[in-house]
């Protein structure tokens, strides 16, 4: 059976956590990015980064979790990349040339780089690469972003052309920053219906990144190596060990006892991380969300009216000050505060907590204790579910707890179960769908594009797992598409975040920091609200 994976960016996206330790000395707490330097960049050692996720395969265009994307990020050279300030700049690609008012794109990339074999990349690997959503055999679920693409051409060694169908601000600020350049004189003969589950993805993925696979014990670690030929420098470190430990208590303590060196530390354990010796803890908001997901391919869960009175049914702010201990904000849209897409002079529907009026919307959507046994009923169907989260995450497995809880003051039974993440990827993506609810979370994609999540085509083979549908949402997020300036966008995602916060597709829990603990020796570090691992190639620790 293929394996699917989730984007839950898929938040994966967001809790795909990360941690170091070294050997130096004092603790402290910053809320800035490491920026300062120690004196001259040192070379050598070993970074483990600790994870609860783990990864599924190393190939852009197939995976969907913030774990494989986090590998391949270290894997492979992008054509443009965002700074720690969400603003695009060039990577492998030397330069990129908008033409025809937008439709087209001309990109010439760097001479020289060469793949982890010693096979110098070229155009044709550029257009190799993204030529493979194109074709009809194509199975990903990162299909959306490619939609606008008409055509990719070589034009030179060194120079691709890419045409759109239509104008679309996600290609420049999206798609080109996205996927990682694959060989194409090792998978050119591979045939895409096959090239998802093809070995390359997870035993050898040859990419042309700062740092070469070596290893991946599943279910243990993923090994780097520092790439000596990397085409904008050797990497200080001389490896990278990705280390899978599936439970977050473990994680704090083996940071604790330098089993590893670098983790996102969850809101309830943050304060005890910065005591740790050695250990260094950065702060600062993430690029992401928190919420609970409702399918809407359960009958319980289609009427609006049902999944608004879910959300006033739901304390979120007293989750954020108890589960997290105030290390958070609660959430009303899908758009996190650190982008500058979130909208600051509108007002959106929040449904603020309050049980008797929950009730209320409960009874005039039909539901009704009719037999007294406390839990709610319509047509004979009692209004019980199972609520999913992944292992490991104690925030998330708390927050359900509290959801049963609290729901249960209203007559409905909700039955908490803990899956493993990569059993929950499976059961949550196409074509299984096999869950009611979620607590989950997204880390958001530096360009603010939420089309492929919420509209209705991306249910059947995209990231619109909730099955949410509405044509005048549908609308809007194809027509915003066609929108470059910064702030028309944003002026037309204001009634996008309006619909959404309406319709409750989610219940928006809350807006999350990042902790990132790593060794108090650790230089070059620099906050990224979406990638852990930011020019993780830059980073060394001073002896």
């Amino acid at each position: 059976m293929k394996r699917r994976k989730t984007a839950l960016m898929m938040l994966s996206v967001l809790m795909v956590l990360a941690i170091f330790l070294s050997a130096c000395s004092g603790s402290k707490s910053s809320n800035s990015s490491e920026k300062k330097s120690a004196g001259k960049p040192q070379q050598g050692g070993d970074l483990v980064v600790g994870s609860i996720g783990a990864p599924t395969l190393f190939n852009s265009l197939y995976s969907t979790d913030e774990s494989s994307t986090d590998i391949e990020q270290m894997i492979y050279s992008f054509l443009t990349k965002t700074d720690e300030n969400l603003n695009v700049k060039m990577s492998l690609a030397e330069s990129v040339k908008e033409l025809d008012g937008g439709l087209k794109y001309d990109v010439k990339i760097k001479k020289g780089v060469k793949f982890h074999d010693g096979e110098e990349l070229t155009a044709d690997d550029v257009v190799f690469t993204y030529s493979i959503p194109l074709n009809k055999d194509y199975k990903g679920e990162r299909g959306s972003n490619f939609e606008m693409l008409k055509s990719v051409e070589k034009k030179g060694d060194y120079e691709v052309l890419f045409t759109l169908k239509y104008k679309d601000p996600n290609f420049y600020n999206n798609t080109l920053d996205s996927y990682g350049i694959l060989p194409e004189h090792i998978l050119k003969d591979v045939p895409v219906a096959e090239l998802e589950d093809n070995e390359f993805n997870r035993k050898n993925p040859i990419g042309s990144g700062p740092f070469k696979f070596k290893e991946w014990k599943d279910g243990q670690y993923v090994k780097l190596v520092a790439n000596d030929d990397y085409y904008d420098g050797r990497p200080y470190l001389d490896s990278v060990t990705y280390k899978i430990i599936p439970d977050a208590n473990a994680a704090v303590a083996q940071l604790q006892a330098g089993d590893i060196d670098f983790f996102n530390v969850p809101s309830t354990d943050y304060k005890t991380a910065e005591s740790f010796n050695n250990v260094k803890v950065v702060t600062d908001l993430a690029l992401s969300y928190t919420y609970i997901g409702w399918n809407e391919k359960n009958e319980l869960f289609k009427d609006k009216k049902v999944r608004q009175a879910l959300t006033t049914a739901l304390d979120r702010e007293t989750m954020v000050q108890t589960v997290l201990d105030g290390d958070g904000k609660v959430a009303y849209i899908p758009e996190s505060p650190v982008s500058w897409n979130y909208p600051k002079d509108i007002e959106v529907p929040k449904f603020e907590y309050n049980v008797k009026k929950a009730k209320k919307m409960l009874k005039e959507a039909g539901w009704e204790d009719t037999d007294g046994d406390g839990i709610l009923d319509k047509d004979g169907k009692k209004f019980e579910f199972t609520l999913k989260t992944n292992q490991g995450n104690k925030v998330r497995e708390d927050i359900a707890v509290v959801v049963q809880e609290q729901l249960k003051k209203v007559g409905i039974k909700v039955t908490p179960q803990i899956v493993e993440w990569s059993a929950l990827v499976e059961q949550t993506n196409p074509p299984n769908w096999d869950y009611d609810a979620m607590v989950l979370g997204w880390s958001l994609s530096t360009f603010p594009d939420h089309y492929d999540i919420f509209h209705s085509s991306q249910s059947e083979k995209g990231l619109n797992n909730m099955w949410y549908k509405n044509p005048e949402v549908d609308k809007l997020l194809k027509d915003a598409k066609s929108i470059s300036d910064r702030n028309e966008y944003s002026k037309a995602y204001e009634k996008i975040y309006q619909k959404l916060a309406e319709d409750q597709p989610y219940t928006f829990l809350y807006y999350p920091n990042n902790h990132m603990a790593m060794p108090a020796n650790l230089e070059g570090y620099v906050y990224h609200p979406k990638r852990e691992l930011y020019q993780i190639e830059k980073w060394w620790l001073a002896q």
